[in-house]
């Protein structure tokens, strides 16, 4: 994986592009529950930089983590799937 610099700009400009989604979209719900999952995995990820916590600590203390990086992937690739979609019904001709 990138590193945690690379990976967090990479979550906000998913975020913001999530973000841009028309009420209208039938996935802006969708959208909004991800971004918030999406936004505490920042702020997880960025707590986690200043306090240095490394790979290396403790099990104890990773266990706790609520964002590992399986699950973070998991979340990010939901958020590309929801932009094609979206991107899709915005090039669908109308019925």
């Amino acid at each position: 994986m990138q590193n945690d610099n690379t990976i967090i700009e990479s979550i906000k400009l998913l975020i913001s592009r999530l973000e841009r989604l028309s009420a209208d979209s039938r996935y802006a719900h969708r959208a909004s529950g991800l971004r918030g999952s999406l936004w505490r995995c920042v702020e997880e990820m960025e707590d986690e930089s200043q306090s240095n916590c490394s790979p290396s600590a403790p099990v104890g203390d990773r266990a706790q983590l609520h964002c590992a990086p399986p699950q973070l992937e998991r979340l990010m690739a939901q958020g590309y799937k929801i932009l094609e979609a979206a991107a899709r019904e915005i090039n669908a001709p109308e019925k």
